[in-house]
């Protein structure tokens, strides 16, 4: 395992006058205060003749450019607080704040390798993204490390807060970074982080009754006990990553739709979606290679985001976390039978239209870790990102498109993280796992079902 080296540590401060009234948490973001943070690792260089700029210039051009995009993000720039007086949690920043981390490093690991492997080389990446301490607040909310690679590559990794920001928005940032290191003029248009575009029932109380159900040793920051003995030793997880090109998404769209027209029962509303027919191939596969009894349901977990489907809505430019969480189910022999994938995209499609009916009916009490606490981790599939995440093309920070992403939090027995190929019209599926034995096995159905 190559050694990550530390070359130095400085810090990117937002523009003077740049910084923003407190951003206090509503429910929606609350819950997630004692959750691990989102950890994203872009890898560039070691595919064909791209040449990066040497290491320098490319620290030089990533400082630069991330300061000028805190002039619009300058909250990043910032730290969480606990404010006891009202029992609220807050983004706060002052003059007095030291900014983003950047940490840069040195590490001998071969970019082609790393770049190209299906298995991941889990334990260099975790030691691409940077540390971020959030078990008490105060505490900042990002960190970014750029690290020089063997055979002339670059890793970025980035990690940020879940509680200020969802996937949606870690992707927006990082395009408008990446934009304002390019050049781009005009700049893309600023984000909102106006916390009143969301309107929760309950208001600023249903965000406190959150934090003291789920936090409530404030400012110390907890992770539950469930979550943290999986986090212990992510490494004993074997990640690996598969990617359908458009032709395979097609083929698998069509064999849905002509199973779903022969099924009983539930049939599909519609054609399925990109996100729900390769979804709906995972969970399939991710039963069948697991000895579930035949009438044991089990779980799908995936995040929605909401920000469309509020009344009024968020809006799109609306920087926060704005998601809830769907949590269709179905006995493991529906998705062993011949027309499992239809009766998984159908699952699916109804619990995407439940959502879509009332996306806030479960609040108060339908917190991500009160579903994360209630559904068995055993017999649970968890699904993160979506096909709508066109990283590879937003994340050109001017030397070309990355020839790798990677979502390194993934630290759950059954979860899968989704993205747009890098190719611009597949779709990349990254599958993590604590035993190979099931992974192997989740292999083998995986391309059995994409024929």
């Amino acid at each position: 395992m190559p050694p990550v080296r530390v070359t130095d540590i400085s810090y990117v401060a937002a523009p003077a006058g740049a910084a923003a009234l407190p951003i206090k948490l509503n429910a929606m973001e609350a819950q997630w205060v004692v959750f691990p943070p989102l950890q994203h690792l872009l890898i560039f260089g070691g595919e064909g003749d791209q040449q990066l700029p040497p290491f320098d210039a490319v620290l030089r051009s990533l400082k630069s450019s991330l300061a000028a995009t805190l002039a619009t993000h300058a909250p990043l720039a910032g730290r969480l607080h606990y404010l006891a007086d009202t029992g609220d949690v807050a983004i706060l920043c002052s003059a007095a704040d030291d900014g983003v981390k950047f940490v840069a490093a040195e590490c001998d690991a071969d970019v082609r390798r790393l770049a190209g492997d299906e298995d991941h080389d889990v334990h260099t990446f975790e030691r691409l993204v940077p540390e971020l301490d959030t078990s008490e607040l105060p505490h900042p909310l990002l960190a970014v490390q750029a690290t020089r690679l063997g055979g002339g590559g670059v890793a970025l990794g980035l990690t940020l807060h879940h509680g200020v920001a969802d996937g949606r928005s870690l992707w927006a940032f990082v395009g408008a970074w990446a934009a304002a290191c390019r050049g781009d003029a005009p700049p893309p248009a600023p984000p909102v982080f106006d916390r009143a575009r969301v309107t929760m029932p309950g208001g600023d109380e249903l965000a406190r009754q959150v934090l003291r159900k789920y936090a409530p040793n404030l400012p110390l920051a907890s992770l539950p006990a469930s979550i943290e003995e999986q986090r212990e030793d992510r490494t004993r997880f074997c990640r690996r990553t598969f990617t359908l090109d458009a032709q395979h998404v097609q083929r698998l769209k069509a064999r849905i739709s002509q199973l779903g027209e022969a099924q009983q029962g539930a049939p599909l509303r519609r054609p399925p979606s990109t996100f729900v027919a390769v979804t709906a191939l995972a969970w399939t596969c991710f039963v069948r290679c697991r000895p579930f009894p035949a009438d044991d349901d089990v779980f799908l977990c995936f995040i929605a985001d909401v920000r469309d489907r509020l009344d009024p809505p968020a809006g799109a430019d609306y920087f926060g976390t704005c998601i809830t969480i769907c949590l269709p189910r179905l006995p493991a022999r529906e998705l062993r039978a011949e027309r499992a994938l239809a009766a998984a995209a159908a699952a699916l499609q109804g619990a995407v239209q439940e959502m879509a009916e009332d996306p806030l009916g479960g609040w108060p009490g339908w917190e991500f870790l009160r579903i994360f606490g209630e559904v068995p981790f055993d017999r649970g599939m968890n699904v993160s990102g979506s096909p709508s995440f066109r990283v590879y093309e937003i994340a050109d920070f001017g030397w070309g498109r990355p020839t790798r992403t990677e979502n390194v939090g993934m630290n759950h027995d059954g979860q899968v993280a989704l993205v747009r190929a890098r190719d611009g019209e597949g779709v990349q599926v990254s599958v993590s796992m604590l035993q190979r034995a099931h992974l192997d096995a989740f292999k083998e159905e995986f391309l059995d079902l994409l024929g």
